[in-house]
């Protein structure tokens, strides 16, 4: 998770009409930027004429200048925005996530990188080997890869010199979500011979690296293609090319907070070596750190695991039970390789009786070993007590509930029996305790929630809670809100996973952007547990939607926006709505002078076992309609906080794009308050029959849950076509209905299994309504004369 960041302001040099709705990013060039220096960034979209501020999530990053650029007419375009970066020289590199904020919204998030060598651009044609372009050592390419493009960069190597090429193109997201740039690494010599290739790398996130120590004095051909020679305009990568360090793996993986670690790193070409680092100290979860030797410093960071727990470091042999004597006690993190193909490690642990004990493999992440961890715990005679193969994907997880005092091992090894020398992995063994991840359901799917305010206005976001091994009431607080911003909200209740948050923006509340923190924390002051926001951003797609590449933050974009032209009102009802029942949603719309333009209603959630329809429209140049609600017989009784959101304008695709942005003008009702509660009866009906052009009775047998007052009345509704029959009126102590059903001689003849009773109970200016169905009617044909 991402900690310690910030946004960062730019002046607007040029601004036009507002585009409403969020602007989108398409693209960004160039790719990166180098460590110490400035840019000018051309990013391409939509929506962005009125570009006012680029939010970053990490520090160092600070904007100079937003500059719009106009069309033949002097007008701002509002496809593309100049702006220039300055990044400090202590700045991470790697990734850096980014979006934008105009007048009317905020943008998707997209990424640019951040390097530690001087930048030079692809310089085509170089799409023959025999035409590579020749560039030095020790710098960063920005290129891209179209539709069967292969590109190829020449460099002058003396014998025993160390080469490490490194590529990010899946790393900087700049693709399609449908076909994304897979690319392929090669180094060949000067004959054409591949020396050393490379497609996905576990350490680079499915990016690639060659590395080679040089045979004899020459030049060396670095080649880039697509793996299925696929690419396009947004196929973007950096080639980082030089005599860099680049390790795969790190040994030991983790430590615990401020902890200063002597690192042993693994997997670089030109053999292991040694660098002492500290790891941070600011509660977060994992830390990134970069290798250096004395030819200079990798490309992109290896990641370390960080937890408060003290760590035993495997001693060989330990590939037997029988080889591990010593025993330690737990809590405790265990940390090894997986050296070879085959190889089991094992470590000896002490617990008590009754003890529950969480066992939990950190290889793949955070630290992106190659290890498919396959993890097993015995008893001290060998006896298997519990293990774990991918309950979290490749990283393994099992809980054990320790059966008597005693001794006990667990073991990892590779579940395809691999290994090398890079296989790191750290166990951490704890006791269950609680956890708490705070979460923002997406509105749309895989489209991660942001905030959007207009001014003197309102608008509202759902909230959800990921509580592990307890369940208590939350409360919920957010920090770092825009000025003129506030929050409406209640605690979340024993058993609620998810709460509405209204969040309004006075009338004077200037239009600004910033990155809050959602934290959660139990209000019982006894147990004292605290979470916060954990937010997914998916970058890239794989095929049937997998989660390839994306970004996670521990704060929502939020912006205050301009004015939109109206504002929605909901009317509280009166009347609970009942299991098996129904109730109207009255929205009123308040129009400013001359807007007429239709408005989409939806409720922002639903209650549990609560439904309600997602196409209601205030039509065009009116300023009401109703959005019907319907329980089941098993909706959650209580009272639920509810809201309804509007939205006017188009929505969908524009000016393309991974995922398309939204052009609506959006806001929200308030927050009123939903009561549920049980039936009044339950209703059940004798079957009937009728002919042609006759009547018939229909009777309904009333089951009284709980008394109410005065005169209530109940209607036959799904009747077939033609058919009719009348309201009764009926109170509390009634037991049986029967209605009249007449059927005209064009009914249908057939057997109707649709039949409802809709019950209305009346309570001040409105009413309860029960919608029970169950009923059927048999319409017969006249059966022939007798001769």
């Amino acid at each position: 998770m991402i900690r310690n960041c910030f946004c960062l302001l730019g002046s607007v040099l040029f601004v036009t009409t507002v585009v409403a709705g969020d602007p989108q990013i398409t693209n960004i060039t160039p790719f990166g930027i180098q460590r110490g220096t400035e840019a000018t960034f051309t990013i391409t979209g939509s929506g962005l004429a009125a570009t006012q501020e680029i939010l970053f999530y990490e520090p160092g990053l600070t904007v100079k200048n937003i500059a719009t650029e106009k069309d033949k007419d002097d007008k701002a375009k509002d496809d593309s925005v100049k702006v220039t970066v300055a990044v400090a020289p202590e700045v991470q590199v790697g990734v850096h996530a980014l979006r934008l904020r105009s007048l009317g919204g905020v943008s998707n998030l997209r990424m640019i990188t951040v390097g530690n060598l001087p930048e030079v651009a692809e310089v085509e044609p170089n799409t023959n080997f025999k035409l590579a372009q020749v560039v030095g050592v020790n710098v960063t390419v920005g290129g891209v890869i179209q539709a069967e493009d292969i590109d190829h960069f020449a460099v002058d190597l003396k014998r025993g010199d160390r080469l490490n090429v490194e590529l990010e193109g899946l790393r900087l997201a700049n693709m399609s979500s449908a076909a994304f740039f897979d690319p392929v690494l090669s180094i060949l010599d000067e004959d054409t011979k591949e020396l050393v290739r490379s497609d996905d790398a576990p350490l680079l996130q499915q990016d690639c690296f060659c590395s080679l120590i040089a045979p004899k004095n020459g030049r060396y051909v670095v080649q880039i293609r697509d793996v299925a020679f696929g690419g396009s305009a947004t196929s973007n990568y950096r080639l980082h090319i030089g005599t860099f360090p680049r390790p795969t793996a790190a040994f030991p993986p983790g430590g615990r907070p401020g902890e200063k670690l002597s690192v042993r790193w693994i997997g670089d070409v030109n053999g292991e070596f040694s660098q002492e680092i500290a790891l941070p100290a600011d509660g977060a979860s994992q830390a990134s750190v970069v290798a250096q030797d004395v030819h200079g410093m990798a490309p992109s960071a290896n990641v370390f695991r960080v937890s408060d727990l003290p760590a035993t470091n495997e001693h060989e042999p330990n590939d037997e039970l029988k080889s591990v004597t010593s025993a330690v006690t737990v809590p405790v993190a265990f940390q090894g390789i997986v050296e070879k193909p085959g190889d089991v490690d094992f470590f000896r642990f002490k617990a008590k009786k009754g003890r529950q004990l969480e066992f939990q493999v950190y290889a793949r992440k955070p630290v992106r070993s190659p290890l498919d961890a396959l993890l097993t715990i015995y008893n001290a005679q060998g006896g298997t007590v519990g293990g774990n193969d991918d309950t979290r994907g490749p990283d393994s997880f099992a809980r054990v509930q320790i059966p008597a005092d005693g001794e006990y091992l667990v073991s990892v090894r590779d579940q395809l029996k691999g290994g090398g020398p890079d296989f790191v992995y750290r166990v951490e063994v704890t006791e269950t305790s609680p956890s708490l991840v705070m979460r923002l359901p997406e509105r749309r799917q895989y489209i991660s929630t942001t905030l959007v305010v207009p001014q003197n206005n309102r608008n509202a976001v759902m909230v959800s809670a990921q509580r592990q091994n307890f369940n208590s009431e939350l409360a919920v607080s957010f920090n770092g809100l825009p000025a003129g911003m506030k929050t409406e909200l209640g605690p979340m209740a024993v058993g609620v996973q998810e709460i509405p948050v209204l969040f309004n923006a006075a009338a004077d509340a200037a239009p600004a952007g910033a990155l809050i923190g959602i934290t959660g924390k139990t209000t019982d002051a006894k147990l004292n547990v605290a979470g916060h926001l954990d937010q997914r951003t998916m970058l890239v797609r794989g095929q049937n939607n997998v989660d390839v590449w994306g970004h996670n933050t521990d704060r929502m974009a939020t912006v205050v926006c301009e004015a939109i032209p109206y504002s929605i009102d909901l009317v509280a009802p009166k009347a609970p709505l009942v299991r098996s029942g129904s109730i109207n949603l009255k929205v009123v719309a308040k129009r400013a002078e001359g807007f007429k333009d239709p408005i989409s209603l939806r409720l922002l959630y639903n209650p549990p076992g609560v439904a309600s329809s997602g196409s209601i429209v205030i039509p065009e140049g009116k300023d009401e309609a109703v959005i019907p609600l319907t329980a089941n017989n098993g909706a959650g009784v209580g009272t639920w906080k509810i809201c309804v959101t509007g939205r006017s304008g188009t929505f969908g695709r524009r000016g393309g794009g991974q995922f398309g942005p939204d052009d609506a003008l959006r806001c929200s009702t308030q927050l009123a308050d939903l009561k549920v509660e049980e039936q009044y009866h339950k209703l059940s009906f004798v079957k009937a029959s009728v002919e042609q052009g006759k009547e018939t009775t229909v009777t309904v047998k009333v089951q009284k849950l709980r008394d109410f007052k005065g005169e209530a009345t109940a209607e036959l509704a799904g009747l077939p076509a033609n058919t009719s029959s009348q309201p009764l009126k009926f109170n509390k102590d009634t037991a049986e209905l029967t209605f009249k059903v007449a059927a005209a001689k064009e009914a249908k003849p057939n057997r109707y299994t649709s039949v409802t009773c809709v019950t209305k109970i009346p309570v001040e200016d409105a009413f309860i309504t029960h919608t029970i169905g169950g009923g059927e009617l048999r319409v017969d044909a006249p059966l022939a004369a007798k001769k």
